[in-house]
């Protein structure tokens, strides 16, 4: 009899409940149900409507009842920094509000006043950037000090979610590592940055590592989905289980291509430099005690706004092939810079940056989008070099992996600025390294050096 996990991955734009298991020795998967995410804004604020998402994993559960494929376990991955606040009796506290929400300007200088950025990063390893949980809480403290004194505990958004399925209440270190709070060597929360932060200690709990068990379905679930199953703690952070499942080595850079681009190294050190620090290179926690040595860099995200401002009337395969046939427009922009985070319009702050950089500025969508895809190729070089430099390593290969893995376009610009070889691995590298952890934790893969085995 096969085995049946569920992968249950969410990203900023979409999610999907993917079952996996393992047929004549390779990790396959079956997508089961898939649906659509997005930020909208309630109360003055971007948030996420984290009911409506739950509401989305049920229907993806019963699914997979209704097919007579019952999991023997289910897990959640999703994106960092974002979480809720929990009351006394467990019901949330206001809505989950989105990483692109301008709450937190500002924020960097109140926390610095208290605990400056360089002994942030040497303590966490984690670049600066507005949206960290830290900083957010930081608004939070500043502009809603009653929900944060009526708070019990902080769940980031797929701790939130397991607890609907569970009623459990964990956190877990890939994600934790995020949020400006853990310690980079410790792997714990840091009690100073805490207080630094003035963020009450108990609503964090202790941190579990990937493949703890975070129990079973509510009574209400059951019900609801027609089965009961285990409930594990895969690699919270999406990108953590992406790279579990990315074809790499010692002498080969992953690239997670999606909504965000993020190039990195896996390392079993951090590497908490002043360098490192104004660099903007960042040491987000992974599977098996390694470190994700990376840029967060904005990625498709560009694309994916440049499409919404023409009224999605080409697909993304055709905004490909436009920028293709503008081959030869010259200008780029920085592609790490804040500007380009949640502006108003997307192709307006390209323009801009364009003018204000005494370039050619992009009028059409053929333009727009190869400026983007030559500033991103121009980006994972500068990356990659940094990279090499900083942890005195040499990488001949860049292993992509995600939804951006099937751009060819982007993949052949990104080996020629780099001059190194890409690979690419799996699209759906984030829902097999999430069922691979569930099945590490089950014993039927040893671990994530078998994994890798299994996908290449």
């Amino acid at each position: 009899m096969e085995n049946y996990y569920a992968a249950i991955d969410i990203g900023a734009s979409s999610g999907r409940l993917m079952l996996a298991n393992i047929r004549g020795g390779r990790l396959k998967l079956e997508e089961i149900h898939r649906f659509g995410n997005g930020m909208i804004r309630r109360g003055g604020h971007l948030i996420w409507d984290v009911d409506a998402l739950f509401a989305e994993i049920l229907s993806g559960l019963k699914k997979c009842a209704d097919m007579g494929k019952i999991p023997v376990s289910a897990g959640i991955d999703t994106w960092a920094v974002d979480f809720v606040l929990l009351g006394k009796d467990g019901e949330r506290l206001g809505d989950c509000v989105a990483y692109r929400d301008s709450r937190t300007d500002g924020c960097d200088a109140l926390l610095n006043g208290r605990m400056d950025e360089a002994e942030l990063y040497r303590r966490t390893g984690i670049a600066k950037q507005p949206f960290n949980t830290v900083y957010q809480l930081t608004a939070l403290r500043r502009d809603c000090p009653d929900i944060l004194e009526n708070a019990r505990d902080l769940l980031l958004v797929p701790e939130y979610l397991t607890y609907l399925l569970t009623g459990e209440r964990r956190h877990e270190y890939t994600n934790a590592a995020t949020t400006g709070l853990v310690g980079a060597v410790s792997r714990d929360w840091d009690d100073d940055i805490i207080a630094a932060a003035g963020i009450p200690r108990r609503i964090f709990g202790e941190v579990s590592q990937p493949g703890t068990g975070a129990g079973r379905l509510t009574k209400v679930v059951r019900e609801r989905v027609g089965f009961d199953c285990a409930v594990t703690l895969p690699c919270t952070h999406d990108t953590a289980s992406a790279v579990m499942a990315a074809p790499i080595d010692s002498e080969t850079l992953f690239l997670s291509s999606g909504t965000w681009s993020l190039l990195g190294a896996e390392l079993r050190t951090p590497i908490l430099t002043e360098e490192s620090r104004a660099g903007g290179l960042t040491n987000e926690g992974g599977y098996g005690g390694t470190y994700r040595y990376l840029k967060n860099i904005m990625g498709l995200w560009m694309i994916q706004s440049i499409r919404r401002e023409f009224n999605n009337r080409f697909t993304f395969s055709e905004i490909a092939a436009l920028a293709e046939d503008n081959g030869g427009f010259p200008s780029r922009v920085d592609v790490t810079n804040g500007r380009f985070l949640s502006p108003d319009s997307m192709t307006d702050e390209i323009k801009t940056a364009c003018l204000e950089t005494n370039q050619p500025v992009p009028e059409t969508a053929g333009e727009l989008a190869f400026c983007v895809y030559a500033s991103l190729a121009a980006c994972y070089a500068e990356t990659a070099a940094q990279i090499e430099r900083l942890t005195g390593g040499e990488y001949g290969k860049i292993a992509v992996i995600g939804g951006g893995s099937r751009d060819a376009l982007l993949n052949r610009l990104t080996a020629e600025e780099t001059g190194k070889t890409v690979v690419t691995g799996r699209a759906e590298a984030t829902a097999m390294g999430n069922a691979a952890t569930q099945m590490i934790a089950a014993g039927e893969i040893s671990g994530a050096d078998e994994l890798r085995e299994m996908v290449v």
